[in-house]
Parts: structure tokens; C-alpha cells; sequence
């Protein structure tokens, strides 16, 4: 099988790893733009949705899917799709550009359009929002209430109903160690494993924060990196193999 790979670092350790294990099983790797079986789509800038998109129109399987990746960029619309599916998702309070909102108590603020570096920060008096304000002129966002936390992030990671987790220390609350290891209950696993068929997503990532009713989701990432989870290239690199196999059958007949 020959796998394409997009992505902004090709050498990421997820992707690394699950080249190596592709390579000991005889198939083969391309940079995206080749002829492939599958494409793998890590990244998520314009460009590359749409070179994926170009995949997807000549039969070969994406993923994840451009629509499926484009989707979880919008926080907006991801947190629509979530409580329409009866997943708890944090509750957005408004959404547009900073600006031109009025700060209504605390709330933690996110870019609506999820990027590398994008803004994630609390606000919890009115000085605090101008000051995010000043410093992001015109980003649109999304506002949250807060969900009182521990200050640790649950991380969970699904590749191909696979679940991988650990907690990480909230970048809003800061201090401490990174990360520490963390076995999910029942309903955080239920909770990340059925947001992969809602979204339409094989590779994955929600985090949850322990709300007063059980777990709730703040956020949806596909194909994310995945760091320091022993199985996890294995589990990527058999969804590649199995797909790209299937799609191959299909168009044979």
C-alpha cells in the first residue's frame, strides 16, 4: 500500500512511529501530491483541506475527512453538533468578534476558528476582557462559562475505537507538572468514544472537564498528535492498512 501523509511536521512523533511500523510491513509512505491508497490528514490549514479534497474526488479514502476536519475547526458549530448528538458540551455563551461583545461575567474565551496558537484564556472581570480585547482586535470567538476543574485537562485520544488518555495541566492554570497519567471511568470513555461517529471522525481527540453532572466535553480535535500513548501508531498505522485495503477491493469490484 502506498500512504500519504500531510501534515505541518512530517517527523511529529505520531507520524514517525507509524511510518516506521508501515515500512517494517512492507508498504510505503509518500509526501501528499503522489499517487496513494489513503491519505493521512494531519493537517488542517486551507491548503491542505484542499488537496485533500482532491484526494477525495478521484476514490481515495481521507483520514480524516476534509468535512470532518474542516468542521472541527469551527468551535461554534462543533459545539452545535455535539449537544444535537446528547454529547455534554461546555454551553457557548456568545460568539463574534471579541469587539463587539459585552463581557456578562466570567467566561473563559476561545478563538471560534481552532489553529495552532490561537486564543484560549479566561476572563474573569471586565479589565480582564478588554485587555483580551486590546490584544486580539477583531478575532471572532466563542465564550464558555467556566466548568470548575482541578486545574487538569482529561485528554482522551480514539484511533479506530482505540482509547488512549491522560490528564494535562490546564494551559489556564498553570504550574505544576505537564501531564500525569489517568484511567477514564465508564462515562468519560462512552462519552469519547461516541463523539467519533458523531463528528463523522476515526482519529481523534475530546477533552473533558469533570462538570457537576458527570463529565463534560470542551473541545474536539482531529488528528491530533497523540504523545506518550504506547499502541497508538500501531492502532493508526492498522486503520491505514485496513482502509486503503478496502478502498482498493471496492474499485476493483
Amino acid at each position: 500500500m502506498r500512504i500519504a501523509v500531510l501534515a505541518r511536521d512530517l517527523d511529529h512523533p505520531l507520524l514517525a512511529a507509524t511510518r516506521r511500523l508501515l515500512s517494517a510491513q512492507g508498504h510505503s509512505t509518500v509526501p501528499a501530491g503522489q499517487d496513494a491508497d489513503l491519505l493521512l490528514l494531519k493537517a488542517r490549514s486551507a491548503a491542505a483541506l484542499h488537496v485533500a479534497r482532491g484526494y477525495e474526488e478521484s476514490g481515495t479514502p481521507v483520514l480524516n475527512s476534509a468535512t470532518a476536519t474542516a468542521f472541527c475547526q469551527d468551535r461554534a458549530a462543533m459545539a452545535r453538533l455535539a449537544r444535537a448528538a446528547g454529547i455534554p458540551f461546555a454551553a457557548t455563551v456568545a460568539s463574534g468578534p471579541i469587539g463587539s461583545l459585552a463581557w456578562s461575567g466570567p467566561v473563559v474565551v476561545k478563538s471560534r476558528h481552532s489553529r495552532r496558537d490561537d486564543l484560549v484564556a479566561r476572563a474573569d472581570t471586565a479589565e480582564q476582557w478588554q485587555a483580551l480585547a486590546d490584544r486580539w482586535p477583531g478575532e471572532p470567538v466563542i465564550t464558555q462559562r467556566p466548568v470548575a476543574g482541578d486545574g487538569w485537562d482529561r485528554k482522551l485520544w480514539v484511533v479506530d475505537g482505540q482509547l488512549f488518555a491522560e490528564q494535562r495541566r490546564s494551559e489556564l492554570h498553570p504550574g505544576g507538572p505537564a501531564r500525569r497519567p489517568w484511567t477514564p471511568g465508564p462515562e468519560e470513555s462512552a462519552l469519547a468514544l461516541a463523539t467519533g461517529p458523531a463528528f463523522g471522525l476515526d482519529v481523534y481527540g475530546v477533552d473533558l472537564l469533570p462538570g457537576p453532572d458527570g463529565p463534560v466535553a470542551v473541545d474536539v480535535n482531529a488528528f491530533p498528535g497523540i504523545r506518550h500513548q504506547p499502541g497508538a501508531p500501531e492502532a493508526l498505522a492498522a486503520l491505514a492498512v485496513r482502509t486503503a485495503l478496502a478502498a482498493r477491493e471496492t474499485r476493483a469490484g
